[in-house]
């Protein structure tokens, strides 16, 4: 009793581990597919429980059959419902098992999502989410935890980082492929040729970071919820924290060196990756094992997330491919190489022992495992494409899919920056300079020339862009030039400065944009130099990206509500 209690309770720590993969997924996107990916995150898991009742257990779990290649599907959860759910002598209940399985296989699924963000049709998403609980995983997992053909061979993959994450990253690979990359992200000239790779960067990393350190809590029950002893429950939580602390580390550091500054987004998809490549072999290998797969995932998430970027070309917003197929192969070698006998898996891994058949053994299901995921999900892309299709139109993707899959207009409505956060400004007699660029340009002014018409009092406008702390400062200080009345709008400015080039997930980030006050005020009496002497005290810190301010020639001003015109139209008092 007590260890099934576990055995469910990781179970719905695996669940929670939904909720993971949409903030990461989320988090690395643009704002206007954000609730495109909540959708399919939350589907799948509901399209694969309704699948995986049906065919995807029985297939997974049967009675085994055709030489260990399938077990005999059975509807026993709704035809011997009390059998289903009865203690048995050995064991734990098969209501347990399905569980259990369920939300491993959920986690297959998922995996997809990120790689093809963005531009996939919803429903097509639907059908082969629900095609891998169907039967694409449960047959392999079948192979290997089922009974099956490998299972006999003695292949060891204790949590899944073949059956589940290089599988999931494999048919993430090929849906990448498939359904091409996003619009922008690669140029081309004439000949189809790239000749330059853009950084479409995530909305926010936040969501992401806080998607990892959910999926890190949940893997605990991932990796430890088959756990029978304390031991070698302890075992699984020891590799389950340093792999991903390792590989962290590592990224970091590398990064640093690599591109001058550590990458956000690649450490966070490091701490995943050290997750996924200690997942087989959690029960297998000691506290060296671990740090050495950590240190190989760290290096090896990065090289491939850029290798497939840089060279092969390949769009994987989330870099699915390189954290879940290549740190799932690498576990699953690493179980064959560095497996110790003393661990509570009691395998004998070739460093350890000189032993070659354990390693062997993992080479031989990988290869397996890896044939049969490319080839039935390279067909099943292929039939969907050619069918319903897999990619929406050129507008819709351009939209965003929020808008065009869900009828959502936006999924952070009434979500917009606030002035009120700069409410206790510095006073514009208090001016702190801390840069050394001269006042012409940190705050460059141009002006825009018009035709005034003669007998007609000159109109001037003038378009303040400047940074949003210092919007109060500017308003009370325009307001002792008498000026009562002023259109304030958000905008997102460029700023970052030539010559020094950032990077996101070993890519250059050529611009920069971020948000800004635009302040836009009509004046006649009050002088334009006045004003703009003004706003250039309030707003100069001496660094560039102070701001600008833009001087037209107004035609005419209408007041709506009097309709007067002119002068009169810019007096605020009856």
């Amino acid at each position: 009793m007590t260890t099934e209690f576990w055995y469910l309770i990781g179970a719905a720590l695996v669940f929670f581990m939904q909720a993971g993969f949409a903030m990461v997924e989320t988090g690395f996107t643009r704002a206007k597919n954000a609730g495109n990916i909540i959708m399919k995150n939350l589907m799948d898991f509901c399209i694969g429980t309704v699948v995986f009742m049906l065919l995807g257990f029985g297939l997974m779990m049967g009675e085994d059959a055709v030489f260990g290649l399938i077990g005999v599907p059975n509807l026993n959860l709704f035809t011997r419902f009390a059998e289903f759910i009865a203690n048995p002598a050995v064991g734990f209940t098969d209501a347990s098992v399905f569980v259990f399985n369920l939300v491993f296989c959920a986690t297959a699924a998922t995996i997809v999502s990120g790689s093809m963000a963005e531009r996939t049709k919803f429903l097509s998403y639907c059908i082969y989410s629900g095609i891998i609980s169907l039967v694409i995983y449960p047959i392999e997992a079948h192979w290997i935890w089922g009974g099956g053909w490998l299972a006999i061979l003695g292949f060891h993959d204790y949590a899944g980082s073949a059956a589940i994450h290089m599988v999931g990253g494999i048919t993430a690979l090929i849906g990448a492929i498939m359904v091409g990359p996003r619009i922008g992200k690669y140029e081309r000239d004439k000949d189809g040729k790239v000749i330059k790779v853009n950084a479409i960067q995530g909305h926010s990393i936040p969501l992401g970071a806080l998607g990892a350190f959910i999926l890190w809590f949940g893997w605990y029950g991932f990796n430890g919820a088959a756990a029978t002893t304390t031991s070698e429950l302890a075992t699984i939580f020891l590799n389950t924290t340093i792999a991903p602390a390792v590989a962290t580390c590592v990224t970091m550091i590398f990064t640093w060196i690599k591109n001058g500054k550590p990458d956000v987004s690649m450490c966070i998809n490091a701490c995943l990756a050290g997750l996924v490549g200690i997942t087989a072999g959690c029960a297998a290998l000691d506290a060296v094992g671990s740090t050495a797969v950590g240190m190989v995932s760290g290096f090896l998430v990065v090289f491939v997330v850029e290798f497939l970027d840089l060279k092969l070309h390949i769009d994987d917003p989330v870099g699915a491919v390189g954290v879940h197929m290549a740190n799932g192969i690498w576990g699953t070698i690493a179980v064959g190489l560095l497996a110790n006998p003393n661990a509570p898996a009691g395998l004998n891994g070739l460093f350890y022992t000189g032993d070659f058949t354990q390693i062997g053994v993992q080479l031989l299901g990988l290869v397996s495992v890896a044939a049969y995921t490319t080839v039935t999900m390279t067909v099943c892309f292929f039939v969907i494409k050619k069918t319903v299709g897999l990619r929406v139109s050129r507008e819709e993707e351009i939209k965003g899919l929020d808008k065009t899959e869900h009828g959502l207009p936006f999924a952070y409505a009434d979500f917009a920056p606030s002035t009120n956060a700069y409410a206790d400004y510095v006073s514009e007699d208090t001016v702190f300079v801390s840069g050394d660029a001269p006042i012409a340009e940190a705050i460059p002014v141009k002006k825009v020339e018009n035709v005034v018409k003669k007998g007609v009092p000159k109109f001037t406008k003038i378009e303040i862009i400047f940074k949003e702390e210092r919007l109060y400062a500017l308003k009370e200080a325009l307001g002792k030039l008498g000026i009562t009345g002023m259109t304030v709008s958000h905008v997102m400015g460029y700023g970052q400065q030539k010559g020094k080039p950032e990077y996101y997930r070993g890519v250059a980030v050529e611009t920069n944009l971020l948000p800004k006050v635009q302040v836009d005020i009509v004046v006649s009496k009050i002088p334009v130099r006045a004003v703009i002497e003004t706003a250039k005290k309030v707003l100069y810190t001496g660094h560039i990206g102070d701001g600008k301010i833009f001087v037209y020639d107004v035609e005419n001003v209408v007041k709506v509500r009097t309709g007067e015109e002119g002068y009169d139209a810019l007096q605020d008092v009856e």
